[in-house]
């Protein structure tokens, strides 16, 4: 997370300029008659703001001006699906900002980054693996938990480099060169708990996760060349 002190007053401009219409369309998409009618949908929704705003409070924050934290946004749009996701963390966002520890002129670029480029990624994870139609659901598992998760992490670092290179107003510390080497230490716990959660929620509550296909994961083997020795 990016606090205002080190962006400059174009790029939190263009950051609002980029966060708002996203945040308009998801809650254009976000099926709003079926969240208020399933009591079932309306818990997990609550829940699942509240477990990432919890998350996103358990941070190192520097004198530099930057924090780092988990994303957790991969598990969380397997979820909820991206237009909810999307309004999820805008309301985790927001509470953070009542608490003081969210810039309001910086929400608009770690909301990009935090929000909408973890989602976009998982959702285009999760749409090549529907392609794919796998019948395995470790497939789904590695590729739109833990890959997902692994690739949203590393953007998301990446292109906060970029954006505090691009202001000018951070001191990039001497041993950049040696990022590479730190990159691990960041990607793989971020990979991990978004991999986990995502096993968990497959193993025990399949139908909480709006982007798996139970009917085409779960169901029973068919054998075309007739039934197995167990069955005669």
């Amino acid at each position: 997370m990016i606090s205002a002190q080190v962006l400059s007053p174009e790029t939190m401009t263009v950051g609002w300029l980029l966060y708002v219409p996203v945040v308009l369309w998801a809650i254009w998409r976000t099926p709003w008659v079926e969240l208020f009618t399933d009591n079932r949908r309306q818990h997990l929704f609550y829940g699942t703001v509240f477990a990432l705003f919890l998350l996103w409070l358990v941070r190192r924050d520097f004198d530099t001006g930057v924090s780092y934290h988990f994303i957790g946004m991969t598990a969380v749009t397997l979820l909820l699906d991206w237009p909810l996701a999307v309004v999820g963390g805008l309301l985790a966002q927001l509470g953070l900002l009542l608490l003081g520890r969210q810039d309001l002129g910086a929400l608009g670029v770690n909301g990009l980054l935090l929000i909408v480029l973890p989602v976009l990624v998982t959702e285009a994870c999760a749409l090549l693996v529907e392609r794919a139609r796998p019948k395995n659901p470790f497939v789904y598992i590695y590729c739109s938990g833990f890959l997902a998760a692994a690739i949203s992490a590393l953007l998301c670092l990446l292109l906060v480099l970029v954006v505090l290179w691009f202001d000018g107003l951070f001191a990039m510390p001497f041993w950049l060169e040696d990022f590479v080497g730190y990159l691990w230490l960041i990607i793989f716990p971020e990979a991990f708990i978004n991999g986990m959660v995502v096993s968990a929620l497959v193993v025990f509550c399949p139908e909480w996760l709006e982007t798996f296909n139970r009917t085409r994961y779960l169901s029973a083997p068919w054998n075309e060349e007739g039934p197995s020795k167990g069955d005669r």
